[in-house]
């Protein structure tokens, strides 16, 4: 920073893909500040250096920070000030010669990029500079960008074939005025190529860009990754291939008009160079069309193959979550629970899934918090936060499985013995929460802002809330979170329409005493169409039964009751067919009608 005359250096959590989980090489935020949370920004000035994180994070990444220079920036909490404001504050009160900035342009997204640029020049005329990576420099151990194989996804699971999926991207694109588009998200090249890898922890994705013009189409990548098989594949569906390192070139080559580019996704670092070709010709080459990928929305709606594959992964995944609650039972309530701890219920869950046929890995980092941990909205156990579990309070277990025909995303809080009041009460609230968006029936096109409300009703009565969004989209097999639609309480005008899936997982975490969240994935529904056009409900995918143990029964209406039952009803008819006698026995009894 001294050499380049930086007054500050900002490392934000993505890579130049925009992904919410980056392969190793590009986890500069975790590796400057120590702070593991998938999402983050930390800051460097010369003398301080600060985090952000948001309220998922703010117990565990305090603890993370512990010790450091980090100062913890709590996101979305009065009083806490922007990046721009608070580099402002240090350079001011350092007196700092320099009002230059750093970032690395090709990590950010160009949407970024620009706000960042405008907040700092509101902020005392500061100034941003984008063309470098410190970490180059002094990362001696980074790993390398990986190269693992490319896979073929069989459109057996993907229910439609490359062709199809690129004639409706561009019939999209024509609809934008664009005639190609750079694609840069992982997620939506995996989804459109139908290939997979594993080049992103829990993420079948591989390192890649892919520019669509209206002639062709070409796949940048590492070329030491494609089998012969992949390649013979590409060819066949008529897809170019080019080393990854040349996107840069491809771009400059690129001949027609106008090109889409995503600024959500696309980096401001080759934004900029479509950019300043588009000005170096007098807008006369290569005009930028700044709108959402297409494929964003189209890859949320399952077709009929993605929906009956999901169906299956979930009756996999019930099948070992029985499996492990049955074993988990012997323990509850009992002094040998001590002998287990929140590692070895993640290792004997994940141990069951893995006997499951196509089961290719876990979705995300299982969340297995007991007790106090519980209240740690993403706490991911490890050696050196391991406690054992005793008999009595709530486990927190959030967990997912990949399977090569769906991804699953469950959450459960389970008792282990007695309960507080304070604890039922919590988890009886988050589960009126759960029911109440599960009953809910609106009109196609609704967004999940408008809906999130019910998940939350009951505990602002009680001056309860929790700060993270109540559902996401899930991706087939690929990424566990999938959006643009969702449930959350900001604004999100993603239009919720049949055939999209989308998790219900409201929650309430009290710090330093218990945490409870109950979730399953949904698939969205039609539900009737009356002169008011079409109505759409939930369907729930994810079959586990929910623990009733917790439950003050008398909080819950009528009407969340016989959801309970009926949801309770449907588990065990699904699942038992496929279980042992004293699995078939533990079910019978966790999914009897509720008792009054």
């Amino acid at each position: 920073m001294q050499r380049e005359h930086l007054a500050a250096f900002i490392f934000p959590s993505t890579d130049p893909h925009q992904g919410e989980y980056v392969p190793d090489h590009w986890k500069g935020r975790e590796w400057i500040s120590g702070f593991n949370g998938s999402a983050g920004t930390a800051v460097v000035t010369m003398d301080s250096a600060a985090l952000w994180t948001d309220s998922r994070y703010f117990i565990a990444a305090e603890e993370q920070l512990r010790g450091t220079e980090f100062q913890l920036m709590k996101l979305k909490i009065e009083g806490t000030p922007t990046i721009a404001q608070w580099i402002h504050s240090q350079l001011s009160a350092s007196r700092s010669p320099s009002t230059e900035v750093g970032i690395d342009g090709t990590c950010s997204s160009a949407n970024a990029v620009k706000e960042l640029i405008a907040d700092l020049r509101n902020e005392g005329g500061l100034t941003l500079r984008t063309n470098l990576d410190p970490l180059r420099l002094i990362w001696n151990d980074r790993p390398p960008i990986p190269d693992h194989p490319v896979e073929l996804f069989p459109l057996t699971y993907a229910g439609e074939g490359v062709g199809s999926k690129i004639d409706r991207i561009r019939k999209a694109l024509r609809q934008q005025h664009a005639d190609g588009m750079l694609m840069a998200s992982l997620d939506d090249i995996a989804w459109t190529l139908n290939l997979r890898g594993t080049d992103v922890h829990c993420t079948p994705v591989f390192v890649s860009y892919l520019l669509l013009s209206s002639t062709a189409v070409t796949l940048f990548v590492n070329r030491k990754k494609l089998t012969p098989e992949v390649e013979d594949y590409l060819r066949a569906e008529g897809i170019g291939i080019d080393d990854y390192e040349n996107i840069g070139r491809g771009l400059k080559d690129y001949f027609e008009y106008n090109i889409l580019l995503d600024p959500d996704e696309v980096n401001y670092t080759l934004y900029q160079m479509v950019r300043n070709k588009e000005l170096w010709s007098g807008g006369g080459a290569n005009h930028i069309v700044e709108a959402e990928s297409p494929v964003k929305r189209m890859k949320t709606v399952k077709n009929a193959t993605e929906i009956a594959g999901f169906r299956s992964a979930m009756l996999k995944d019930g099948i070992a979550l029985v499996k492990f609650l049955t074993w988990l039972s012997d323990y509850i309530g009992k002094s040998a629970i001590s002998t287990l701890s929140e590692v070895s219920v993640d290792k004997k869950l994940t141990s069951l899934r893995a006997e499951q046929p196509l089961f290719r890995d876990i979705s995300f980092d299982t969340i297995a918090g007991y007790g106090t941990h519980g209240a740690i909205v993403h706490y991911e156990p490890t050696a050196e936060t391991d406690i054992p579990l005793q008999p009595h309070g709530l486990l927190l277990l959030d967990s997912g499985a990949q399977y090569m025909d769906g991804t699953t995303d469950i959450t459960r809080t389970i008792a282990l013995g007695p309960l507080t009041d304070e604890e039922k009460t919590v988890y009886t609230l988050v589960l009126k929460g759960h029911i109440q968006i599960e009953l809910c029936k609106f009109p196609s096109g609704a967004s999940g802002t408008q809906i999130d409300i019910l998940a939350r009703k009951d505990m602002w009565r009680q001056g309860l809330n929790y700060l993270h969004g109540t559902g996401h989209g899930v991706g087939t097999y690929l990424s566990v979170h999938e959006g643009p639609h969702q449930f959350r309480m900001e604004w999100k005008p993603a239009p919720l329409v049949a055939g999209m899936t989308i998790t219900d997982e409201p929650g309430i975490y009290l710090e330093g005493r218990c945490g409870a969240r109950t979730e399953n994935t949904l698939l969205i529904v039609p539900y009737m169409t009356t002169e008011f056009g079409e109505f759409l409900g939930f369907e729930p995918l994810t079959l586990c039964p929910i623990d009733k143990t917790p439950i003050i029964v008398s909080m819950l209406t009528q009407e969340e009751r016989q959801w309970l039952d009926d949801y309770h009803r449907m588990v065990y008819d699904r699942l038992s067919p496929h279980l042992d006698a004293a699995e078939q026995a533990w079910l019978r009894d966790a999914t009897a009608p509720l008792a009054s």
